[in-house]
């Protein structure tokens, strides 16, 4: 059976991999502006600067703002994080808890969330990311959103200047790439190929944007995140060869 060690997983050179420090982690999140034409005109023309190299000619910055803005920082924003950690209840068994902040005003949501990490911290001084592209994605659109609201960056959050061992992020799709970094495989890929099953609900990422800003269904968001939080703890208990998370393991605090 495929497996890593626990120190190749290591979260450094020297620190094997514990399961009770790791946060599992993903966000969702959606444009700024539910449509194009609410953007303030310079915002415009920045927008069609950010995406000059990027978008297909047969597109608009108008017809790209929907399907891409809410995957940069500078023009998105979030609206729910999911986040979740390792324990073992008192029969040794283990457990996983999920923990979610959820709102329409992002500063509340990231102030509850930088506060429930830092008492995260002072329980598991230690303790890191992990999550399906958290490296380049969740973690960075996290950092980038605080500064915009004006919110300090803890200092568990600064990278700059670190080398790879130094950080503390463990990361599903880059333990994946073994070396390949011109691949990406999406967290449903990845559970499909380590059989690991999957939500089979009709929502996916490219839905947030619809369900948030036509359907108004924050809840909905939130199962999915949920969702992709489990997906992910799933894939690094079948990385490092432990066995399944049951369901009635998991579960969802208020």
């Amino acid at each position: 059976m495929f497996y890593f060690s626990e120190q190749i997983i290591a979260v450094n050179r020297t620190t094997p991999l514990n399961l009770k420090h790791l946060l599992v982690l993903d966000i969702e999140t959606v444009p700024s502006y539910e449509h194009y034409n609410d953007l303030p005109d310079h915002w415009k023309v920045l927008w069609a600067d950010k995406i000059s190299k990027t978008m297909p000619e047969k597109n608009s910055p108008e017809e790209w703002y929907p399907q891409r803005a809410g995957i940069m920082a500078e023009f998105g924003r979030i609206i729910c994080i999911s986040t979740g950690f390792f324990y073992y209840d008192t029969a040794e068994r283990l457990c996983f808890r999920i923990k979610t902040y959820a709102h329409a005003d992002e500063k509340k949501l990231l102030k509850q969330f930088v506060e429930k990490l830092e008492s995260f911290q002072k329980a598991v001084p230690d303790f890191y990311f992990a999550g399906h592209n958290v490296k380049e994605f969740d973690i960075p659109f996290i950092s980038r959103r605080l500064m915009m609201n004006n919110m300090q960056l803890p200092a568990f959050m600064q990278f700059s200047g670190k080398k790879p061992w130094e950080t503390n992020l463990l990361d599903t799709m880059q333990l994946w790439k073994f070396g390949d970094y011109k691949n990406y495989t999406s967290l449903k890929l990845l559970a499909a190929a380590l059989n690991i099953e999957t939500s089979k609900d009709d929502m996916d990422g490219s839905m947030v944007r619809d369900v948030y800003y036509k359907e108004k269904n924050l809840n909905k968001i939130v199962a999915y995140c949920q969702k992709d939080v489990v997906a992910t703890a799933r894939i690094i208990l079948r990385m490092i060869n432990e066995s399944p998370l049951p369901d009635a393991n998991i579960f969802i605090a208020d």
